[in-house]
């Protein structure tokens, strides 16, 4: 099983101007740190407007500086909106491939539909929609970074014509795909896809090993995957409290302090319960309110990796026996100095053996998956767009509204440059 680290970059309030300059400085060293001590992946989440509780907004900005302080750990999107309105799929497939060419090969492609109100209709994105812009968006984004060039697309949600969409990723023909599930019946979808599936499951281990089981059946009875690149692994979340490793268990406790909780009361409030006016409610206020009537939402044993490395130890064991493939740890808001010791912690007296037992479970997993892939990719559907018209081409200037309106700013700048030149002539002309 590989371990790796969830990053939301919440920031509870009060605020002062340099407090988020410095989340994401400790971020960066936090990430260092976790790529020399042994983690597999860094999973960084992308939501909008969702203040306290998430300010990872672009996470292929914060992904991208990391790559230039690492050298092995992966670069996750944990996830990419994929809903046009917010992300377009040549867009999409832009920022991936470029991070993959920086990183040199190191992305994992996670996607996602989006879920808040706070996200949906701030991008004026009806519910109902979201799973089929999310299946087209990935169709297109993935057909963007394989074809040279993109042949075009006219769906329900997309439309877009032929372009050469670049660059082109480093891990050819496309980064590792995943989808966010946070149902089994989700979960059942990305095996039927033949892609990952980052399973946000807060159940603990015991439930967690029937999911497994069910995703990997499926994956063999039933996938029919369209994307080039199979990725059958399934990944889940460590539990809903904050990862914090110290020297003894009430070391880590009192490190972790209140702050453990607010992860999962955040989903509450933006998702289910809360109401929030813009700039102006106090989540974290509210979140403090919570855990006076109940201590259990900020602490209760067994329901995250806290306390020394024996503790963490035996608690990530129960998630190997699982079977899953990949744990992610989520990370303490305003806890930098605990955090970057638990990361040393766990590079030191935790990791080493898991990572051994992963290296070995990989390469079983790969041999006992060799006839089942055979049989998934029989059943393969290509993923596809038209035939590409060889006399298609654009040019000339933009016209809009019945070609009454044209686009003049770079002919007027061509003038410009052109008077440029000629001035330039005749000055070096009476020079001479």
């Amino acid at each position: 099983m590989k371990i790796s680290l969830f990053y939301e970059f919440a920031l509870p309030r009060p605020w002062v101007p340099d407090d988020e300059r410095q989340m994401f400085q400790d971020g960066l060293d936090e990430v260092e740190a976790a790529d020399k001590a042994g983690f597999s992946t860094v999973w960084l989440t992308e939501h909008h407007f969702l203040e306290e509780y998430c300010h990872s907004t672009a996470p292929e900005m914060f992904l991208a500086a990391a790559s230039q302080r690492t050298k092995d750990i992966r670069l996750g999107f944990g996830v990419m909106h994929m809903p046009p309105a917010i992300n377009h799929p040549a867009r999409v497939a832009e920022r991936v491939s470029t991070l993959d060419l920086i990183s040199n090969g190191r992305v994992e492609f996670g996607t996602g539909e989006s879920s808040s109100v706070g996200e949906l209709a701030g991008f004026n994105i009806d519910p109902a929609d979201k799973r089929g812009q999310w299946e087209e968006a990935l169709d297109v984004a993935i057909r963007c970074m394989i074809e040279e060039p993109f042949t075009g697309f006219k769906g329900n949600h997309i439309e877009m014509p032929a372009r050469n969409v670049i660059p082109k990723p480093a891990q050819r023909p496309h980064p590792p795909v995943w989808v966010a599930c946070t149902r089994p019946s989700s979960v059942q979808m990305a095996a039927q896809k033949g892609i990952g599936a980052l399973s946000f499951a807060y159940t603990g281990p015991g439930p967690l090993a029937e999911r497994v089981r069910g995703y990997y059946q499926e994956f063999e009875d039933k996938a029919e995957p369209t994307i080039p690149i199979l990725n059958p692994n399934i990944l889940a979340i460590g539990g809903d409290l904050s990862m914090m490793v110290a020297p003894t268990d009430e070391q880590a406790l009192q490190r972790l302090g209140v702050g453990g909780g607010f992860f999962s009361f955040g989903i509450m409030h933006y998702y289910m319960t809360g109401q929030h006016t813009p700039g102006r409610t106090g989540v974290w206020d509210r979140y403090l309110d919570a855990v006076k009537e109940d201590e259990t939402l900020a602490y209760g044993p067994g329901r995250g990796a806290i306390g020394s490395p024996d503790t963490v130890r035996e608690f990530l064991r129960g998630y190997e026996e699982s079977g899953v493939d990949e744990i992610i740890l989520l990370l303490n808001p305003r806890s930098h100095e605990g955090t970057m010791e638990s990361i040393e912690l766990m590079g030191k007296e935790v990791l080493p053996e898991f990572i051994e037992r992963d290296e070995k479970q990989v390469a079983a997993k790969a041999k006992r998956l060799e006839p089942i892939i055979e049989k998934v990719e029989a059943r393969r559907k290509p993923l596809a767009g038209p035939e590409f018209d060889e006399s298609y081409s654009f040019g000339g200037l933009p016209t809009g509204r019945g070609g009454k309106f044209t686009a003049s700013e770079i002919p007027e700048a061509m003038a410009e440059i052109n008077e440029g030149r000629v001035q330039a002539a005749q000055r070096a002309k009476d020079e001479q």
